[in-house]
């Protein structure tokens, strides 16, 4: 190590053919819970309906509790990258794909970051899109993505 004292190599860890898991917590837990049983939740006020995201406790608008409550899975695509070089292990295998914020039709501002499947060409600034949700290779979790419709 050319005298360098105290140094330590790095080592780059093997690719992983498998996408990370979740590590659900208290503000996500209720989120992945749905997506075990089949839908697609996000979280909202009980007080003012609010939808909330990401989940907090209180409603940011009026303090009144929240839970996690299903929504359609019908949006808009907001903005979006398409991603050509492995940027997380386990999805090497769908690039090139596009990753989205897509605004629900439950409420203004009601965004969801998630990956885009279908063609490429499909997908541009405003296009309509459903969610659907897919088991994440490797665990026992279910991911939502969206289509274009």
């Amino acid at each position: 190590m050319d005298g360098a004292v105290g140094a330590v190599a790095a080592v780059a860890a093997p690719p992983s053919s498998e996408p990370p898991q979740p590590l659900p917590d208290l503000d996500t837990e209720g989120f992945w819970q749905a997506t075990a049983r089949g839908e697609l939740a996000l979280c909202r006020c009980h007080d003012c309906l609010l939808w909330v995201q990401p989940p907090l406790e209180r409603c940011p608008s009026c303090a009144g509790p929240t839970s996690f409550q299903p929504v359609s899975g019908i949006g808009r695509v907001f903005s979006f990258i398409v991603v050509r070089h492995p940027a997380v292990s386990g999805f090497e295998h769908e690039l090139p794909m596009v990753v989205a914020i897509v605004e629900l039709e439950e409420q203004v501002g009601l965004r969801l970051t998630s990956r885009i499947v279908g063609p490429l060409e499909e997908v541009e600034i405003g296009s309509r899109v459903v969610a659907e949700l897919v088991a994440l290779p490797g665990g026992d979790f279910h991911a939502p993505v969206f289509r274009p419709t």
